[in-house]
C-alpha cells in the first residue's frame, strides 16, 4: 500500500496542528494565528470544534507564512496513540 493512500485514511487531529503552530512560533492564542493567516476567528474556532476541516487554503497559508513543508503540516495532525 502506498504511503499517501495510508496517510489519507488516518484520523486527523486539527487541535494538534493548531497547538503546535501556536506553541512553536511563540503566538499567544488562536486570535494571533488568525491575524497572521488573515482568516476570520470563527474559521479557526470551527476547526477547533470539529465543525470545519483543515482546508487546503489553511494548509497553504501555514506553509507560506511559517515555511513548514506541507508533508510536515499533515504529520502534525496525525493522532498520537
Amino acid at each position: 500500500m502506498k504511503t499517501s493512500h495510508i496517510r489519507k485514511h488516518m484520523p486527523r487531529n486539527p487541535h494538534q496542528l493548531l497547538d503546535a503552530i501556536i506553541g512553536n512560533n511563540g503566538l499567544k492564542n488562536d486570535a494571533a494565528l488568525c491575524r497572521i493567516l488573515q482568516v476570520a476567528p470563527p474559521r479557526i474556532s470551527k476547526i477547533r470544534h470539529g465543525k470545519l476541516g483543515v482546508s487546503a487554503d489553511i494548509i497553504l497559508r501555514l506553509h507560506e507564512h511559517f515555511q513548514i513543508p506541507i508533508a510536515d503540516l499533515r504529520d502534525m495532525m496525525e493522532r498520537q496513540a
